[in-house]
């Protein structure tokens, strides 16, 4: 008995952490960083994912800007390609969504995360990991998206304190997209489930701000559009980059940068726990 008891305070006084809540917190966030690491060594040894994520904004923005671009009408004037590129920061946000449901769901087809289950591992682990390892992807996608925007001329004139807000909306959009990434690859069944996303995520994209202003629409699409949580962020984001197009009579458009943080809070509320509580009830 003695020695099990000894056994037990070397283990304590070894680790350095105790078995109550404090305890518990600790070995959440080392599981949690793990995670975070699998996920990035998987992206170090294949850099090209990165890319290819992009490829689609890259090649909208050298379409849209340099091929139609000429033909768009901007609101209240401005260079076309100015008014686009917000759109397309934020389309690339969106569209991360399918980037989380396809990981996640190629895990739990491939049993990996059973095994996570099956391991003494904290079970806000898995989620948190997933999110705070996509959301500094994202981070990464953003900055070359941003560098590539550079080249073609973009700028914002907003200021140093409004740009870094605007890409903090830009962040929180896709931070509430993780949730629903990850709550959608614990409910599809396989990866082509989750690659037909696609076919819901790229309308919503479509009829919002991102290419075209809604007061440019049909005047019973026009609100549907402004009332889009992907057009909030577009509209909040050139009004803090300064870029033209970011006016609307709506009151959304009129309140774009408190839309564009209520819609990613309200998203996040709902996916969050929704996610969680289906990966705890996964294998019961």
């Amino acid at each position: 008995m003695s020695s099990t008891i000894n056994d037990t305070a070397g283990t304590g006084i070894a680790t350095g952490i105790g078995t109550g809540t404090a305890g518990r917190a600790y070995w959440a966030c080392v599981d949690s960083l793990t995670l975070v690491r699998r996920t990035l060594l998987n992206y170090r040894r294949r850099p090209s994912a990165i890319l290819w994520q992009l490829g689609f904004p890259i090649v909208s923005v050298l379409l849209y800007g340099f091929v139609f671009g000429s033909a768009m009408v901007v609101p209240g004037g401005g260079d076309y390609r100015e008014f686009l590129m917000p759109g397309m920061f934020t389309m690339t946000m969106a569209f991360g969504l399918m980037n989380t449901a396809a990981a996640v769901v190629s895990d739990s087809g491939r049993g990996v995360v059973d095994r996570f289950r099956s391991m003494p591992m904290a079970p806000s682990a898995f989620p948190t990991g997933r999110s705070l390892s996509d959301l500094m992807i994202a981070a990464a996608e953003l900055a070359i998206l941003a560098a590539t925007a550079l080249a073609i001329g973009w700028t914002s004139d907003g200021g140093p304190g409004a740009t870094a807000l605007g890409f903090g909306l830009l962040l929180l959009l896709r931070f509430s997209m993780i949730w629903v990434g990850v709550w959608c690859g614990l409910v599809l069944p396989n990866t082509e489930a989750a690659g037909a996303l696609y076919a819901v995520i790229f309308p919503v994209t479509m009829i919002s701000s991102v290419y075209v202003a809604p007061t440019l629409m049909p005047s019973w699409l026009a609100p549907v559009a402004a009332w889009n949580p992907i057009s909030s962020t577009v509209t909040a984001t050139r009004e803090l980059f300064g870029n033209p197009g970011a006016g609307g009579g709506s009151w959304v458009e009129q309140h774009a940068v408190l839309m564009a943080i209520a819609w990613p809070l309200a998203l996040t509320a709902v996916f969050l726990p929704l996610a969680v509580r289906r990966y705890q009830s996964l294998s019961r």
